[in-house]
């Protein structure tokens, strides 16, 4: 499904350049269940941005599903990620300005979906991730819990064939990123690919397979049995 060939990455600040990635070689098979970790700045999220098709290596290869969309464009890129990747992110990024249903709808509105069809994969979705009851609410009136909720919702009413999570519970309590954590195992097993970034590793022991950057490079990569 996601195929990294010789990846690099070096950010650009002024005259002073940062290798973000350096040599990645990895490849992550359909109904996967990935923890990326490491310490901070060690390119965990530049590496997601890249699967995620949000940015491009500055050499290497990255196939998608097939494809080596490596020097892609823009316009090109966001086609091809458009209903195949989901994300969710420790900020939720919920538009306060809309309500609960709407915002999780949104994630339909450029994919041609019917408008009929569309309320009712919405209802459906929400229903699933318990939040029915608050589809009329604003974010700001709910709880971390019930907004990261709403955010997987929204990620997942499209039915990606990847999810990507980056750091899904940084902003919940135990209680609330233990219930997130459930979630993201029952997309797996549904299905869905799961590739999380997480810097705590009793999160990253729930995953069926660990990688750890340093310094831009992959110095582990393990299977492991999931919790």
């Amino acid at each position: 499904m996601i195929k990294l060939v010789g990846v690099n990455k070096i950010h650009q600040a002024g005259e002073v350049q940062t290798t973000a990635l350096r040599q990645i070689n990895l490849e992550i098979l359909p109904g996967e269940y990935l923890a990326i970790t490491g310490p901070s700045g060690c390119g965990k999220s530049t590496l997601l941005s890249l699967m995620g098709l949000l940015d491009v290596p500055d050499s290497g290869e990255y196939w998608f599903e097939g494809q080596n969309v490596a020097g892609w464009s823009e316009s090109r890129l966001n086609q091809l990620r458009r209903g195949r990747i989901g994300f969710i992110f420790q900020s939720f990024n919920l538009i306060e300005e809309l309500s609960v249903f709407e915002n999780v709808e949104l994630a339909l509105e450029y994919t041609g979906t019917p408008a009929k069809e569309r309320r009712e994969r919405v209802a459906t979705m929400l229903d699933k991730l318990g939040v029915a009851h608050r589809a009329g609410h604003r974010p700001s009136q709910l709880s971390g819990g019930q907004q990261q909720r709403v955010a997987i919702a929204r990620a997942l009413v499209a039915a990606p064939a990847v999810l990507l999570a980056d750091e899904p519970t940084g902003n919940l309590d135990t209680a609330h990123g233990d219930e997130v954590m459930q979630l993201l195992r029952q997309i797996n097993a549904e299905g869905t690919t799961v590739i999380m970034v997480t810097h705590s590793p009793e999160h990253a022991l729930q995953a069926s397979r660990v990688l750890r950057l340093l310094d831009g490079q992959l110095v582990h990569d393990a299977f492991q049995a999931a919790a």
